[in-house]
């Protein structure tokens, strides 16, 4: 395997035969890398950690390092990364705590650009780019095919629904809706259905267009949550995706944004 001179690499280390580990990277004990992975250079890696296939880490990347929540106290945990990501530079994602299921993961075909912060116990799914310098909470989740913008923070314990885009430098507090395009000028507000993102990704125009109206009627009737969800059901043609708006909102503990 490629492992240049000047890497540190721990014996407890499992580095497949086809990966390539760059100049001044360090790899701790327990930290295994799967085939074509490629660390280019000044990686810094802790385990516990599982890394898959054809991942790319660029300069100064810190990963699986220990969670600066203050109620860690040192039990083991671990991070998961899955496959052909992404990961820019001086990027930093944190292992997972007790409270959290012990664990950070990280799925597949994900973009995560410079500066972008992972928080412990964090859950992103595939297929999404989390911009410049974008800062995920403990406790996080990003589902499929989300957008997180340059700068935006997403508050401890929210959620981004799948087909998602946040715009840049939003402040999230509350779930973000799947499927919608919010941004916060000055507070948070979904401004509708993603439409150009998810007619991009396949989805028919008729589900677009059912998903649009539901959030219409979620962000723009005037009507509270539980009235909002009782038209759509009245009103709105059913789906699959509009059933999957729906019980994301049912399952929200801290609200959504509207």
């Amino acid at each position: 395997m490629p492992i240049h001179p000047t890497a540190i690499v721990d014996p407890l280390a499992r580095v497949a035969e086809s990966a390539d580990i760059g100049p001044y990277s360090i790899l701790g004990a327990e930290v295994a890398i799967g085939e074509r992975t490629r660390l280019i250079a000044h990686v810094y890696m802790e385990g516990p950690m599982w890394i898959g296939e054809d991942n790319l880490f660029y300069p100064y990347s810190t990963i699986g390092v220990a969670s600066q929540d203050l109620k860690y106290k040192g039990e083991r945990s671990e991070t998961r990364i899955g496959h052909r990501n992404k990961i820019r530079e001086f990027v930093t994602i944190h292992r997972g705590t007790q409270g959290g299921g012990l664990v950070t993961r990280i799925g597949d075909d994900n973009l995560l650009m410079a500066h972008v912060h992972v928080a412990h116990d964090a859950q992103v799914g595939d297929h999404s780019v989390l911009g410049h310098g974008a800062t995920l909470g403990g406790h996080t989740a990003v589902g499929d095919w989300a957008v997180v913008s340059a700068f935006t923070g997403v508050h401890q314990f929210c959620r981004v629904g799948r087909h998602a885009i946040i715009g840049g430098y939003s402040v999230i507090t509350q779930d973000v809706m799947p499927f919608s395009n919010t941004t916060t000028p000055r507070e948070p507000k979904s401004f509708g259905a993603n439409k150009i993102g998810l007619e991009r990704r396949g989805f028919s125009p008729e589900v677009v267009e059912a998903l649009n109206k539901a959030l219409r009627l979620l962000t723009r009737a005037g009507l509270n949550t539980t009235q909002a969800i009782e038209r759509i059901r009245e009103q709105v043609p059913p789906c699959a995706e509009v059933d999957e708006l729906i019980a994301f909102i049912e399952s929200s503990e801290r609200g959504v944004i509207k």
